[in-house]
């Protein structure tokens, strides 16, 4: 009885490390999506303040 219980524990150790690993590359991989999605947004955020500052330095130039 006592070989089974200690057989049937390690499993359910092997099995939640497999999860925890498992979840780590989840987290990864979330992390990784996020970074995509936040440089992409400073990318954007950064041509459009640069449009915007052209145009305004442009009507702000006197004309010869």
């Amino acid at each position: 009885m006592l070989k089974l219980y200690v057989a049937a524990q390690r499993r359910f150790h092997d099995l939640k490390e497999k999860t925890e690993g498992a979840t780590m590359i989840e987290y990864s991989l979330l992390i990784g999506l996020i970074t995509v999605a936040v440089i992409a947004a400073i990318i954007f955020v950064g041509t459009w303040v640069s449009g915007r500052w052209t145009a305004l330095q442009t009507a702000l130039t006197p004309a010869p």
